[in-house]
């Protein structure tokens, strides 16, 4: 349904808009330091990127905007991220990283079916529906 479609946009693109304004509130420095210690050149620079990706693009998902492209984005960032730092050589006998990384392809897996199948017309909601 219609309000089913904005619901899903609004958590779903939420969450990314929460995941970049709490690397910046919680310290981006934080975020620069797990980042250099998986030996990444530029962590300040890659933190800051981080942060653009899933503010714009999870506000975009959220309007509905540029649709399809903020989901292709965010799944091609979500894809590198989690290969980098929740990949099979960072499994551990307590799981956690593997956790990480199915999760992430989830989400990965959620994106590709909104880019594949829209925004729906969430804006011009009906009355009755």
């Amino acid at each position: 349904s219609t309000h089913a479609l904005l619901l899903a946009r609004v958590v779903f693109g939420g969450y990314f808009v929460y995941a970049g304004i709490t690397k910046v509130t919680n310290g981006i420095d934080g975020t620069a330091g797990y980042i250099a210690s998986m030996g990444l050149p530029l962590p300040m620079l890659l933190a800051w990127i981080a942060v653009l990706i899933e503010v714009v693009c999870g506000a975009l998902i959220v309007a509905g905007v540029y649709f399809k492209e903020a989901a292709l984005v965010l799944a091609a960032f979500i894809v590198i991220i989690t290969f980098i730092f929740h990949g099979p050589n960072s499994w551990t006998a307590e799981n956690m990283q593997q956790i990480m990384f199915f999760k992430n392809m989830c989400m990965v897996s959620g994106l590709l079916f909104m880019a594949a199948h829209g925004a729906g017309n969430t804006w011009k909601l009906k009355k009755g529906k």
